[in-house]
């Protein structure tokens, strides 16, 4: 059993992104006043990693997060001068590319010192297509098999221990590519207080730390508020969120002192139950961690208790994420206005049906939508009923290729003079779905290592 630091001070982490396309002024907040022992940069989704694997076929210099060098030329300085050290998934697709855009940064700076360990072994594409084809599809009754031809990534949800070789080197900014969301912020609580990685009662804790922790903003009234019912201050300054650990596992959430938003139980409680199936069993890498006794207390302004989390033995297998092409989305929009403007844009919405059915695109997947009337509760909803001074009409289909797909968007765009009167504003567009699904592999079967970079790319 390794050592256990029981003498060791509240840790400190902060969220410094909770998404690819977060904002970067709260994170430098952090850096500078946050007092952090680590800030978590977490940027990868689903569909995310596929995306970078696509780019970097076609770039083998990128595959990277595209904001990497605007987050690290915003932080990295004063997260040096603190003694805050950088952990981020932000690697995606291409982590040791990553790690060398880190150190490019770090000599624009004038911090030659600053050391990158990259983290490797989630990709594990070539592996499952020699010997996983046979694997199902969690979301399916399909096999990888089925998919074989339109693959394009294949990433597993590394752990917490994966990190752990980076945390003990003396390196300050960590990259990984695929990693479970919570094990980003449980590896430094495993490294700093010396959890063994079967106390799965700590290590369930842990895994709540990182869930709250991880969607940034959502936890100090981002994504929360609702005027007149749940009122956030100052959300145009917006603080993120930090997280005070205990030894046990324990903690407070907070934020920096007079940012915007606001950490009460109402924001954490929505943060914990965000994609959570089963309270009692959340699926991890590191633990299946047991939130169903979790309790909330408001301690004092912007400071929440966070307790009773736990764990039990994790699972023989890894979740793994692929990424397939899904074909083509075809798309096109026009507005209109005034008197009958609802009546006019369902016209130009019947005519586009009824001419893509006479090209043979009847049986597609597709959506025709009055934005602003039924695009989200559908043809039934009361709003429907309603007589808006303005509408804009949506076409969407997916179709197999690029040429059909812009067909589709054409036809709307046609409207313009073939149409209702009064049509304008037309836009069209043309995207390739990029798509993902899961399997389960054995964890054995997935073998990670570090690599650490310095001053000169080494």
């Amino acid at each position: 059993m390794p050592f256990m630091n029981t003498q060791a001070p509240i840790l400190r982490i902060g969220t410094g992104a909770g998404y690819a396309g977060d904002r970067i002024p709260p994170a430098m907040e952090l850096a500078e006043k946050g007092q952090l022992d680590y800030l978590v940069f977490e940027c990868l989704a689903e569909r995310t990693i596929a995306l970078a694997q696509l780019e970097r076929s076609q770039q083998p210099e990128r595959g990277f997060d595209p904001m990497l060098a605007e987050r690290m030329r915003a932080v990295l300085a004063p997260c040096i001068a603190h003694g805050t050290r950088i952990i981020s998934n932000m690697g995606a697709a291409n982590p040791l590319q990553a790690g060398h855009a880190v150190l490019a940064i770090a000599r624009e700076l004038g911090l030659p010192q600053v050391k990158v360990a990259v983290v490797l072994g989630d990709d594990v594409l070539a592996h499952l297509q020699a010997d996983g084809l046979s694997l199902p599809v969690l979301e399916s009754d399909q096999t990888l098999a089925d998919l074989a031809p339109q693959l394009i990534s294949a990433n597993a949800y590394l752990g917490a221990e994966a990190l752990l070789p980076a945390l003990k080197s003396d390196a300050q900014v960590i990259i990984t590519g695929r990693v479970a969301d919570p094990a980003l912020f449980l590896a430094p609580l495993v490294h700093h207080f010396g959890w063994a990685l079967d106390d799965w009662p700590r290590l369930g804790k842990g895994v709540l730390v990182g869930h709250l922790l991880e969607c940034a903003a959502q936890i100090t009234g981002g994504y929360f508020a609702d005027p007149g019912f749940k009122d956030v201050p100052d959300l145009a300054r917006l603080g993120f969120p930090l997280a005070e650990v205990s030894v046990s596992g324990d903690a407070v959430i907070t934020k920096v002192a007079g940012s915007g938003g606001c950490v009460t139980v109402a924001t954490c409680t929505e943060q914990l139950l965000y994609e959570i199936e089963n309270p009692a069993r959340y699926l991890q890498p590191d633990v299946v961690a047991d939130f169903s006794q979790v309790q909330l207390q408001q301690i004092g302004p912007d400071r929440v208790q966070v307790t009773g989390g736990s764990g039990s033995p994790s699972t023989d297998t890894l979740k793994v994420t692929v990424g397939y092409r899904d074909g083509y989305i075809g798309e096109g929009q026009i507005s209109y206005a005034g008197p009958g403007a609802q009546a006019r844009g369902q016209l130009a919405l019947d005519l586009v049906r009824t001419r893509l059915a006479d090209a043979g695109y009847a049986e597609c997947e597709g959506r025709y939508d009055l934005i602003g009337v039924n695009a989200i509760f559908g043809p039934d909803s009361d709003a429907a009923t309603q007589q808006p001074a303005e509408v804009r009409a949506r076409v969407a289909l997916r179709v197999p290729t690029q040429r059909q797909a812009q067909h589709v968007a054409h036809e709307v765009e046609a409207l313009y003079l073939n149409g209702p009167a009064g049509g304008g504003g037309a836009t069209r567009s043309v995207r390739e779905v990029i798509a993902a699904a899961a399997v389960l592999m054995p964890r054995e079967a997935v073998h990670t290592h570090t690599v650490l970079l310095n001053a000169e790319g080494l």
